[in-house]
């Protein structure tokens, strides 16, 4: 069974080779690979960096049944593992820290380097998932903390308020009240959506659906609490997932039609 997939720096695709001149790595149960800058002419490491600011042997990666742990050789040099379908969610692997499990399906593993960073990207598509039929005590029923029904008014609301930190995880800006009527204006269902309406909104999923402490009663404070409140929404959705880059779907297309030329 193939637990990992490792595409090293630069462009790569199945069969094909990547900048470094190695193919894709594949990784079944129990094995192991190096990476780091290497010996030149060798193949000490598995995963070649190329910068002289990576260690020769920086760091193992080790496939085990449905996940991947990554290990840090360096002494004073931190690296980052950036969760690549999330918003902005990454895991700091601290100095001479051994075999640490990373929970993404799609990860990009960064390391500080002279030119800036060096990267390579992990795949691991053999993560398991519980089967409902086979989940334990299937027949008691479990109420979900966070309800949410994507056909709802209020969900388009907050997939536009999540919408920035979907497309760019290190954007921390959030749509104003404004921005997000004028954002979902397009759509059918909300021609006559007004600022009013998505602070109804943005309240009702504050303090009925998620039920979040923001510090006081709905629409106290005014601007502020209107602002605290949208920023913790937008945390917890992405946070849990509550909201998806698929639900990105559900938005007006951002497409502008071509303008059209006359003929001669």
């Amino acid at each position: 069974m193939e637990t990992i997939i490792v595409q090293p720096p630069g462009p790569s695709r199945p069969g094909e080779a990547g900048a470094s001149g190695t193919e894709l790595l594949h990784m079944g149960p129990g094995d192991v690979a190096d990476f780091g800058r290497g010996v030149p002419g060798g193949r000490e490491v598995s995963i070649v960096l190329p910068d002289p600011g990576i260690s020769r042997r920086a760091g193992r990666l080790e496939a085990a049944e449905d996940y991947w742990r990554l290990s840090n050789f360096s002494r004073d040099t931190a690296y980052a593992v950036e969760n690549l379908e999330g918003a902005g969610e990454y895991i700091t692997v601290a100095p001479g820290r051994l075999g640490v499990p990373v929970p993404f399906e799609f990860s990009r593993v960064v390391l500080p380097a002279l030119s800036g960073t060096v990267d390579f990207k992990v795949f691991a598509p053999q993560h398991a998932y519980l089967d409902e039929q086979s989940s334990p005590c299937a027949e008691e029923s479990t109420v979900h903390p966070y309800a949410l029904d994507a056909t709802a008014k209020y969900f388009l609301v907050l997939v536009a308020l999540c919408e920035p930190r979907l497309r760019a995880p290190s954007d921390g800006t959030l749509p104003g009240v404004g921005d997000i009527a004028e954002r979902l204006r397009p759509l059918e269902s909300c021609r006559g959506l007004t600022r009013s309406a998505v602070n109804y909104h943005i309240d009702y999923l504050t303090f009925a659906k998620l039920r979040l402490d923001v510090g006081g009663e709905p629409g106290a404070d005014g601007n502020t609490r209107t602002g605290a409140k949208r920023a913790r929404l937008a945390s917890l959705a992405l946070r849990f997932g509550l909201v998806r880059e698929e639900h990105l779907a559900l938005l007006p297309s951002r497409r502008r039609p071509v303008p059209q030329t006359s003929g001669a």
